[in-house]
């Protein structure tokens, strides 16, 4: 493979599927490819080859300049550890470096709710806002702060982490040790879960979808349940925070108004004084399940988090 040429890779690393994206100097994205994720039970080394083989997917007859890497947990203020992820086998460990030696690449390291905030306010629904928030719904969810235009990642690069605040006492059990997280009652888990037990039955998200757009009643009460929960949380992040617009990504999101029309009615149901204050729009992410991906693309196009 001859030379570089001038395009950057961003691969998502997330609980199910590892996403990768090709981009060009405007930030086009000219070439996507999915694989499947390995699983915590495969080890760090079966992750970290699932990435290199996906970047790989999307490269053209050149390599690219650098490899973004967006990855589903907590990440360090220096972008050069993955600390831990629920859904990711990596702990304390440090990534950046081994996915550089792996790939022969400069790589960056990234949260991948930051990455998708950046992809976001670069070219998507909130480009143009000055403070947002990011909610991902997928396995889990994950979240990132915009203020001042910028993606806030705080004293030591673990902002956002949405999905693990507890919301009920002693609720349901984490993959990430605690009980009653926020993701435990919204996410994809969340609606194959309250589906398999108002059927009797396990459904896929997929399947539990398609049910909901032919009309069934019980995957449009999951679809209702999950989406009240996602109101009820973004009310208590809009109170901490008075963001100018809530955007929704993540696969979950893919669903549209399914999802987010009883998430608008829970978040101004759950709000104090809204006949008196502006209740921030609640609107789907522009960029898809691609978000993250084309984040750590463009992370890596400009050299920095």
């Amino acid at each position: 493979m001859a030379g570089a040429t001038d395009s950057w890779v961003g691969v998502d690393v997330g609980g199910t599927k590892v996403l990768a994206v090709r981009v060009d100097a405007d930030g086009t994205v000219e070439a996507s490819a999915t694989r499947p994720m390995p699983g915590r039970s495969a080890g760090t080394d079966a992750v970290e080859e699932a990435v290199a083989l996906a970047a790989r997917d999307v490269y053209d007859d050149r390599e690219p300049r650098a490899l973004g890497v967006s990855a589903a947990g907590l990440v360090d203020a220096a972008g050069e550890r993955f600390l831990f992820g629920a859904h990711l086998p990596w702990r304390d460990a440090p990534v950046r470096r081994a996915l550089a030696e792996r790939t022969g690449l400069p790589v960056v390291l990234d949260n991948d709710a930051n990455c998708a905030a950046h992809a976001e306010l670069v070219a998507g629904a909130a480009r143009g806002v000055r403070s947002a928030l990011l909610i991902t719904i997928g396995t889990g969810i994950g979240g990132a702060v915009v203020l001042d235009g910028r993606v806030v990642r705080g004293a030591h690069g673990l902002a956002g982490e949405f999905g693990h605040m507890q919301v009920v006492p002693d609720g349901l059990a984490c993959e990430c040790g605690l009980r009653g997280c926020w993701e435990q009652y919204c996410s994809g888990r969340a609606l194959e879960r309250v589906t398999r037990v108002a059927l009797g039955r396990h459904l896929d998200g997929p399947e539990v979808t398609a049910l909901a757009r032919a009309g069934d009643r019980v995957a449009l009460s999951s679809f209702a349940s999950v989406g009240t929960w996602l109101g009820v949380g973004a009310a208590g992040l809009v109170s901490a925070f008075d963001p100018e617009l809530v955007v929704v990504g993540g696969g979950v999101s893919a669903v549209g108004d399914l999802l987010l029309d009883p998430a608008r009615m829970a978040l101004a149901g759950s709000l104090q004084g809204t006949a008196y204050r502006a209740v921030p729009a609640l609107v789907p992410a522009r960029l898809g399940p691609e978000a993250g991906a084309i984040g750590a693309a463009l992370l890596a196009r400009d050299g920095r988090r």
